[in-house]
């Protein structure tokens, strides 16, 4: 596409509904700030009722928002009805016209636009060649797959050549092989094209798949913005380390501080772990293990029994107790390791940098 690449800005935006039950007001969206970059896929990630689709819906323009504005580029969107936003959705249900056949579902908005014949013919094959389709544009919809419906709802969306892309938890009614094989193909579209891109998924595993940065809403506020990896590794509350992948939590005291490292006392065991910026000496801490990153040894770490040993192929599953506290284990490729039985004691060790702490 030749045109600018146009990023979206949301300043201060809140949508307000009233309970049918209780007849009061309250917060879908609440104060929500974000600057989504030109060219960048952005995923829109949190659990039902989080306010993810209303944010997507206030930039497509199905919604306005109680307060705040909505940028497109440098432009102020909000007066503007969604036929006249640069941006188009691709929804959860694919919305094809089951009485057209390929061609003429994707040519639908070119031919609303008034696009000349020969202009409109080149676009939808261009189009259709990019979501390897070509070869099926006079094909009816309801004899293709689920997958092959969804290509032609992102043909559609594409060959308006909208500067933003918008995408309502489109992979939601495919099954699971086919998700998987989908959310690559989106994420090589969006890519090839270059065009900005926000989705919204409950999903986690699709949203690290495919983003260039997710955004974690919780009850109507965004709670972290950030790269797969930084969301990941550096959540910044329990809510976030818990949403994405598995998590387990540990408590413990700072007792000393130096430049490089801390040492906090967990279950009355001394810790080293990598200092953070804003420790204070005598705090307790909330401290994030990935499954992952942890091991057992027969010596040192921190004393645990194990609970739970389970052989799943390429890794262990343990759940050792370590005072009170349940941590999960995965172990990956257990072939020429020792394995711990259940009922056995021994020791949940991790490297200082394994653990990430919530200030």
């Amino acid at each position: 596409m030749g045109k600018i690449k146009k990023g979206v800005r949301l300043e201060h935006i809140s949508k307000i509904y009233k309970d049918p039950k209780t007849g009061k007001d309250f917060y879908a969206v609440k104060d929500a700030s974000l600057t989504i970059e030109p060219g960048s896929f952005v995923t829109l990630l949190g659990p039902s009722g989080c306010g993810k689709t209303t944010t997507l819906r206030m930039i497509a323009g199905f919604e306005s928002p109680d307060e705040g504005e909505i940028y497109l580029g440098d432009q102020p969107i909000n007066a503007l009805t969604p036929n006249k936003r640069d941006t188009a959705m691709v929804f959860q249900s694919y919305a094809l016209l089951p009485h057209y056949n390929v061609f003429d579902n994707v040519a639908y908005g070119l031919k609303l636009r008034k696009i000349q014949k020969e202009e409109l013919h080149r676009r939808v094959m261009d189009i259709l060649a990019l979501v390897e389709l070509d070869g099926m544009e006079s094909r009816m919809t309801h004899q293709l797959s689920g997958g092959q419906q969804q290509r032609v709802a992102l043909a559609r969306a594409l060959v308006i050549e909208p500067s933003v892309l918008l995408f309502d938890e489109p992979l939601s009614n495919l099954d699971a092989k086919l998700r998987v094989s989908m959310r690559t193909e989106i994420r090589r579209i969006q890519q090839e094209v270059g065009i900005t891109a926000i989705y919204v998924t409950h999903d986690q595993s699709e949203a690290m798949a495919i983003s260039d940065d997710i955004i974690i809403m919780n009850k109507g506020i965004i709670t972290q913005k950030g790269t797969p990896q930084e969301i990941y590794y550096h959540p910044n509350s329990e809510f976030v380390a818990d949403f994405i992948g598995e998590a387990n939590f540990l408590n413990g005291v700072a007792v000393e501080i130096k430049d490089d490292f801390a040492l906090l006392q967990v279950e009355g065991n001394p810790i080293k772990v990598a200092v953070q910026a804003g420790m204070e000496i005598g705090r307790e801490y909330s401290l994030v293990l990935r499954p992952e990153s942890g091991n057992l040894i027969d010596k040192g770490g921190l004393p645990c029994k194990v609970v739970l040993s389970c052989f799943m192929g390429s890794y262990q599953n343990y759940h050792v107790l370590v005072g009170k506290t349940l941590v999960k284990l995965t172990v990956h490729n257990p072939k020429n390791r020792r394995i711990y039985q259940e009922g056995e004691s021994c020791g949940l060790a991790f490297g200082p940098d394994d653990i990430h702490i919530l200030l």
